[in-house]
């Protein structure tokens, strides 16, 4: 059923008259009048009759002019909305974040949501792999995880950040002296890391593999700062970012280099497939104005 065509009864309807239903929708008399033919032959029906200057509805046009009044108040109301979105009055993000990368996301997130109050964020905290794998089965629009990613073909990426890592060693201990620390000095030392869903994880272990190290893996962890007070009790060395290390207490730990070419490099991915939301769309705009190109690696 043509919209149309309900849209142009439920009009004769109010009005009483196919001239002023004519005239408030900008359409001629005829077009009305064959608007309305059209619309009781697709029912096989009777909707109005007329009866001098009268018209009448039959209780077939009774039903139809009081369905009709609540579809085409529901398809204005989808348009609205609709508008909404694509204002970005409304809508939502569901953006996935790793748990330590909350600072360096503050910033971004505080001005997409100045700019567009109305968009709702659901942000999902978990390890890098959980969340490159939400976002190519579409659970999450948007995502940062630590690069490369696995699968590159399935995503498109912008790079965002690069940092060091850093050993964290109790203060005053021997490794404190130490200007860097080597992957080869971590050998027979009990270590503290991320847990194995964290990309960072992952690129640690195979790291090592390629120097052909085994590592004494004490403790795993998706909090920063558990592994941070286990490096104070003593437990073992931790391998953190450096940005993470700048927020530890540096009266009770200190951080050293870890010699190697490894680095903590963060990228916002999103699938090169399928539908990408006007919410999503304006988040990647607002990341990529944060972090222009001239700033990329």
């Amino acid at each position: 059923m043509d919209i149309r065509m309900l849209r142009y009864f439920i009009e004769v309807v109010r009005q009483q008259s196919f001239t002023r239903a004519a005239e408030n929708l900008f359409v001629t008399q005829p077009t009305i009048s064959k608007m309305l033919r059209n619309l009781e032959d697709e029912l096989g029906t009777t909707l109005l009759i007329r009866q001098g200057r009268k018209l009448s509805l039959t209780d077939t046009g009774q039903a139809v002019y009081d369905k009709g009044r609540v579809i085409l108040d529901n398809v204005q109301q989808l348009h609205s909305e609709l508008s909404d979105i694509r204002q970005l009055n409304h809508g939502t993000l569901h953006l996935g974040i790793p748990p330590m990368v909350g600072m360096i996301m503050a910033s971004p997130i505080a001005h997409f949501r100045q700019k567009y109050p109305g968009v709702e964020l659901k942000i999902s905290e978990f390890g890098g792999l959980k969340v490159q794998q939400a976002v190519q089965n579409g659970d999450l629009d948007v995502a940062v995880t630590a690069l490369p990613v696995e699968d590159e073909q399935h995503f498109t990426t912008l790079h965002v950040a690069q940092h060091p890592l850093c050993v964290v060693v109790p203060k005053g201990s021997e490794w404190a002296d130490m200007s860097t620390i080597s992957p080869a000095q971590l050998a027979d030392v009990p270590l503290l890391i991320y847990n194995e869903d964290f990309s960072l994880s992952r690129q640690l272990m195979q790291m090592f593999s390629r120097l052909g190290i085994t590592p004494r893996i004490a403790v795993r962890s998706g909090q920063w700062d558990f592994l941070a007070a286990m490096v104070q009790a003593q437990v073992g060395l931790a391998i953190l970012p450096e940005p993470i290390c700048q927020k530890l207490d540096s009266g009770l730990l200190c951080w050293r280099p870890l010699d190697s070419e490894l680095h903590w490099a963060l990228g916002m991915i999103w699938r090169n497939e399928g539908y990408l939301s006007h919410s999503a769309q304006a988040w990647i705009t607002c990341c990529k104005n944060h972090w222009p190109p001239s700033d990329s690696l």
